[in-house]
């Protein structure tokens, strides 16, 4: 089964404004959703604009990967 259908990757801005318009000091959280536990599998607290490039290389692999080797690669790397 590809990750896409296993897991969801959910980003929660710490502000209302873009991330290219964010401040310098403003907190981003990633997280990758089991979609059928609900449970957060992964997650990662980060600057606003290094949140959207890791949701966009996650969201990448998503699609990629099966889901045991999406969670295997992610975990290694986080």
């Amino acid at each position: 089964m590809t990750a896409r259908r296993a897991y969801r990757v959910l980003v929660r801005a710490g502000g209302g404004a873009p991330a290219f318009l964010a401040a310098r000091d403003r907190v981003d959280h990633v997280e990758v959703v089991d979609l059928q536990s609900g449970e957060v599998e992964l997650f990662w607290d980060l600057p606003a604009r290094e949140s959207r490039r890791l949701a966009r290389r996650l969201r990448e692999d998503l699609d990629l990967l099966e889901a045991e080797q999406f969670i295997e690669a992610w975990r290694r790397a986080g």
